[in-house]
């Protein structure tokens, strides 16, 4: 029996009959997964970064410290990010497990150790989840998460609310794109991303992919999920006004023949930066799993080397440490 989109409106062109689809189509043709695994096997790709993943991880690694009051962001690695609004915190994609994957001893692994648990947190108030790939959506830590605070909000994208009340939790809301809801004195609005869904080989694009504009008092944050370029994207992002912080993926893309499609290069990540008017920006999607062929430290170089290239001050678009943390600051517009 053919599966049918529960929540198919055919005024919606994201909507389909078997599921979601992205705005632009993609470039992958059949038989391209089959040529990038085996040319992947011969290069014996990826290779570790330049001395090594100690080294790497020396350079750009700090256990996390939550001190203070003020509005703040944390980058916890890949596309986990802790946020300090107006006294509350969110997470973005919180994955604190060791493998990527839905198999302990299988799957892509860290290269670089959470820089906290979800038991040094204090408190959390919401998180944020733009797709359901075991990279972006971990069992293990929604578990621990709700265990110990199990209060917490997850917002989600549509399609993905029956994954969490399935595991008893109990304060979910799920939102297409363009959907907007008020909590807590702040608002969240899912925007489109260049993506895709899947957890198992029955699900593809069965649930929505997004990223999540986040508006505090003061604040307006753009988190972007996962998503590849398009010349579309930065309106997405600025819909509900200019931004105070954006959070952009520069990882996973190479070899650019096969990523380009789904996820950005640092490259693309400086053009959509100057689309959305250069504010404060923190690359994530980078420096813990290999997902692509790049080496681990091989993102924030020619994201340095793209910033140079255009004359653009990089202390506006900062690579981060894992684990390193900046004051949230009002644009002045």
């Amino acid at each position: 029996m053919r599966w049918k989109n529960p929540w198919f409106n055919p005024l919606k062109s994201h909507h389909q009959i078997d599921g979601f689809r992205n705005l632009e189509p993609h470039l992958r043709k059949s038989g391209d997964v089959e040529r990038w695994r085996k040319e992947r096997k011969e290069q014996g790709l990826p290779h570790p970064p330049g001395g090594g993943y100690a080294a790497f991880t020396a350079q750009w690694w700090q256990k996390a410290e939550l001190k203070g009051h003020d509005d703040r962001v944390w980058w916890l690695g890949h596309a986990t990010a802790l946020l300090r609004i107006n006294g509350r915190y969110l997470l973005t994609d919180p994955v604190f497990s060791w493998r990527a994957s839905p198999l302990s001893f299988a799957g892509p692994q860290r290269k670089t150790p959470p820089p906290l648990c979800v038991n040094e947190l204090h408190q959390l108030d919401a998180v944020l989840i733009s797709h359901n790939h075991y990279d972006h959506l971990d069992s293990a830590t929604v578990r621990q998460i709700i265990r110990r605070f199990p209060d917490t909000h997850f917002f989600v994208p549509l399609g993905l609310k029956q994954w969490f009340t399935r595991r008893g939790i109990r304060h979910v809301t799920e939102l297409d794109w363009g959907q907007s809801h008020s909590w807590q004195g702040m608002t969240f609005t899912a925007v489109p991303a260049q993506h895709w869904s899947m957890r198992s080989f029955w699900d593809r694009n069965r649930s929505l992919w997004c990223g999540w504009i986040i508006e505090g008092a003061s604040l307006r944050i753009w988190f972007s999920g996962d998503t590849g370029f398009t010349q579309t994207l930065a309106e997405f992002a600025l819909s509900r006004g200019p931004l105070d912080l954006a959070l952009i993926p520069i990882g996973a893309y190479s070899p650019r023949w096969f990523m380009s499609s789904h996820h950005m290069d640092p490259q693309q990540a400086v053009t959509l930066w100057q689309q959305l008017n250069k504010p404060f920006t923190v690359p994530i999607h980078w420096g813990v799993f290999e997902l692509a062929d790049e080496s681990l430290d091989m993102p924030p170089q020619e994201l340095l080397a793209a910033l140079d290239d255009n004359d653009d001050e990089s202390r506006f678009f900062v690579p981060l440490r894992i684990g390193q943390s900046l004051p949230l600051i009002k644009v002045i517009v």
